[in-house]
């Protein structure tokens, strides 16, 4: 069931949905082209709870030149495209709001080179995340962003929505890593970005400008990513306090020790027992936890300082060390099997992901439990204690519970940007946080945004509907 009512955008007429679809299998074949309704309904959704419309057509591009056909075809039949990799994303950034045509690129998934020598990647937007992870480190090389869903999401979208992930506090987020990119522009034209040299100041970076822009520009065809040799070593560490306000302590001790973990989560009491449901043990007097990885040289110095942090502050519980890469797995599977968890603790579920300054945690989860006590809105938290990223929950039962989570996530939202926070960390702005952009942009700052997409994308064919506040920005 979608949660969220799809803005209000110009549907195509059927004529000329009916003129791209016939111009579409004659200069691409029927079997890359979907068009049975059946067949198309998959591509009408994706992890997010935004409703679409279903798409009137599917292409399964299998080369820079199919996406390059789509494009043009969608020019010229004045037909929206809504590009799509995995699936994967949590905003409504693959869901076609317009119907239209779906451009999945999922089947142009090779690893075209890995250069240990200049330390680089070249890779298509199919490549699932953690294939790449499994590929460059069998070569001894490390690619950083890791994004919880790295089994199943595709570079392509990780590119779109500028992913991060846990180990984004030490590496940052995909924008980092990116150095060029080959995109398809609306209309069929491929340009070349960036460069394949860790320096280069050669005119304006069109290429992060296109990472994080939602598929709102341009469709990745191609990218070369910066590696990094793999570190000699990782440890992980637990720690468990009587509440966040203790834990989040533990966290600035954590960094003014000296260390700069690779990965600092944290888990509120709610979380946790959402993971005990699960029949993963931990201590009951634990109402927070921090799970703690460093990695490179001197591991056991790093975690000896920050075990010594976290136990030094009032409110520690305990602090465990993984003793092998096994209980290091088993930890780490318990963090990435929350947003499953936590769906089972309701009906429905919505996950908001905010930013805020590293120092500003506790306040951000006292004003959550203060908009939880205003609205009755059942929530829980966890996220990136090391860069300020928190996914806040709200769950709820009954459908008139509605109008209070609207409003509740309303209110995170404001006290985000109060806070000196942003609307998203790590899964874009898409549809379901489009409504909220103004307040933490001006005008001036979003009409000039609107006037880059517009050079791009003149007749607004490309993702339509994200980003930017539309009428019909609301919930269902």
């Amino acid at each position: 069931m979608a949660l969220l009512r799809a803005p209000s955008v110009r549907i195509p007429p059927r004529a000329a949905v009916d003129r791209a679809k016939i111009e579409l299998e004659r200069r691409l074949g029927p079997s890359k082209v979907l068009t049975d309704a059946e067949a198309c309904a998959p591509y009408g959704a994706d992890d997010s709870d935004v409703e679409g419309r279903p798409p009137d057509a599917v292409v399964l591009a299998a080369s820079t030149q199919d996406v390059a056909t789509v494009l043009a075809v969608a020019e010229a039949c004045d037909v929206p495209v809504t590009p799509r990799a995995g699936g994967t994303g949590r905003t409504g950034g693959a869901v076609p709001v317009a119907g239209g045509i779906v451009l999945a690129t999922g089947a142009i998934a090779r690893v075209k080179e890995i250069d240990r020598a200049n330390l680089v990647a070249v890779v298509e937007p199919g490549v699932v995340t953690g294939d790449l992870h499994r590929a460059v480190e069998g070569e001894g090389l490390f690619y950083a962003p890791d994004p919880n869903s790295l089994d199943s999401c595709c570079l392509g979208g990780n590119l779109a929505e500028n992913a991060g992930g846990p180990r984004a506090f030490k590496y940052g987020v995909t924008r980092d890593w990116v150095l060029g990119l080959e995109a398809c522009l609306v209309g069929g034209k491929v340009l070349r970005t960036g460069k394949r040299t860790v320096k280069g100041v050669t005119g304006y970076d069109v290429t992060a400008l296109l990472v994080g822009s939602e598929g709102t520009l341009a469709v990745f065809t191609e990218a070369t990513l910066r590696l990094v040799p793999n570190p000699p070593a990782v440890g992980t560490l637990l720690a468990l306090f009587s509440d966040v306000g203790a834990a989040a302590r533990a966290v600035g001790a954590i960094v003014a020790a000296g260390v700069v973990p690779r990965c600092l989560e944290m888990l509120d009491a709610a979380t946790l027992a959402a993971v005990r449901a699960q029949g993963v043990s931990i201590d009951d007097r634990a109402g927070a936890m921090l799970l703690v990885e460093v990695d490179g040289e001197g591991v056991e110095g790093a975690l000896e300082r920050v075990g010594e942090a976290a136990s030094g502050q009032p409110g520690c519980v305990d602090v465990l060390v993984a003793q092998d890469a096994g209980q290091r797995d088993r930890l780490w599977a318990a963090r990435r099997m929350l947003s499953k968890a936590t769906r089972k603790l309701a009906r429905h579920k919505l996950s908001e992901d905010v930013v805020v300054p590293r120092t500003r945690i506790a306040d951000l989860l006292a004003k959550t439990d203060a908009i939880g006590e205003e609205t009755g809105v059942r929530h829980l938290a966890y996220g990136h204690a090391g860069d300020g990223n928190l996914h806040v929950n709200f769950l709820w039962n009954d459908d008139a519970e509605r109008p209070a989570v609207d409003l509740a996530i309303g209110l995170l939202m404001r006290a985000t940007v109060d806070l000196g926070g942003t609307l998203s960390g790590e899964h874009g702005i898409g549809v379901s946080k489009a409504q909220y952009l103004p307040l933490e942009q001006s005008e001036d700052l979003i009409a000039l945004q609107r006037r880059i997409k517009h050079a791009f994308d003149p007749k607004d064919l490309l993702n339509p509907g994200k980003i930017f506040p539309t009428a019909g920005h609301r919930a269902c």
